[in-house]
């Protein structure tokens, strides 16, 4: 797991001793106190002058969840590409349950689920069949593949439609079949690539549940999300990656806690009113408010012996507009903005 800093990397090249130029070292991960499942050395990707990803340092202990933040092309989807043996690193090492992988990608893949982005199960075979033609693959009897299809459509709320074709699911039932033919091979590492995009609320808390249960029986999760209350809400451990480099890493509770406390939320119908929010609000700031033109909504870092009167006082006092204005604690939200605004 990791250390429970939150600290920048950079792009910079390092020196044949290791340090980075200009005396920067080089990034550091700390010694997991369990064992490790997922490990990462160093790693990057690079097509052409573009390096996707780099750097990247993983310990994950087994039996947990590492959740893999950041925006489209931050290299998310480049790190699951190369722990699930899909691409060569150019530079660094990876290794699951102690199998690199490049050296041995055949016993990592004996060892691993995959749930890409988009729901890859064949249309025209039932529910059922699917998991039993993944469970073949796999090496399993007809018998054990049958039985094992039968249990896992029930585990994920698939039962009643065990004889439907794929393509007459919905999107979520189809993205719950793709998460059921993942665990076919029982993996002790499972990697979901945005697993609840297109679930409604109810499914995306129902698939939470299955993967928890999952980790208690002691399966390895790395998950990419663009649901940040989903990392909060399943990840023992996060890193929030920009560009291609790690800029933050440790818990859920330890990355808010790195940018201060509770936070006041101020909604106008005025959009003219924002900047007067952000000023009139100023002596309360503990960090620079941050302003969402689209909702008409200031988020104020405010200091812990601020009340909630005192900010409404003062902007009802500046004759501003205001149409709600609440006080709440930090989330990843708040965390991935103020990381990913401070590099800009």
């Amino acid at each position: 797991m990791y250390a429970s800093d939150v600290h920048p990397t950079t792009n910079e090249p390092t020196n044949p001793d290791g340090t980075r130029e200009h005396g920067q070292p080089p990034p550091t991960m700390s010694h997991s106190s369990g064992p490790v499942a997922v490990e990462t050395h160093g790693l990057g990707k690079q097509y052409g002058d573009l390096w996707a990803l780099r750097h990247l340092d993983l310990a994950v202990e087994r039996g947990t969840v590492l959740g893999l933040l950041g925006h489209n092309g931050a290299g998310k989807t480049t790190a699951i590409r190369i722990l699930t043996t899909l691409a060569l690193p150019t530079e660094g090492t990876a290794a699951i349950a102690g199998h690199d992988v490049v050296a041995e990608p055949e016993s990592v893949r004996r060892r691993i689920g995959v749930a890409a982005q988009q729901a890859t199960v064949d249309g025209l075979l039932t529910a059922h069949g699917n998991l039993v033609m993944v469970g073949r693959l796999h090496g399993q009897s007809a018998r054990d593949a049958r039985r094992q299809a039968g249990d896992l459509l029930a585990q994920v709320g698939l039962d009643d439609v065990a004889d439907k074709l794929a393509k007459d699911l919905s999107g979520g039932m189809r993205r719950k079949l793709d998460l059921a033919a993942s665990l076919m091979s029982n993996p002790s590492v499972l990697f979901l690539d945005e697993p609840t995009t297109g679930l409604d609320p109810r499914s995306r808390n129902d698939l939470w549940d299955l993967l928890r249960g999952l980790v208690r029986d002691g399966t390895t999760i790395v998950l990419t999300t663009q649901y940040l209350e989903e990392a909060d809400r399943l990840a023992d451990d996060v890193v929030v990656l920009d560009h291609g480099t790690t800029v933050a890493h440790g818990s859920p509770q330890e990355l808010k806690a790195q940018i201060g406390g509770d936070r006041v939320d101020v909604s106008t119908s005025s959009r003219d009113h924002l900047e007067r929010i952000v000023a009139v609000t100023l002596p309360f700031a503990s960090q620079p408010a941050s302003i969402d033109d689209e909702e008409g909504v200031v988020t104020i870092p405010v200091r812990a012996d601020v009340r909630l009167m005192d900010v409404m006082h003062a902007v009802d006092d500046a004759g501003i507009d205001v149409v709600d204005i609440n006080r709440r604690q930090a989330t990843l939200d708040d965390v991935f903005l103020i990381l990913t605004e401070a590099r800009k």
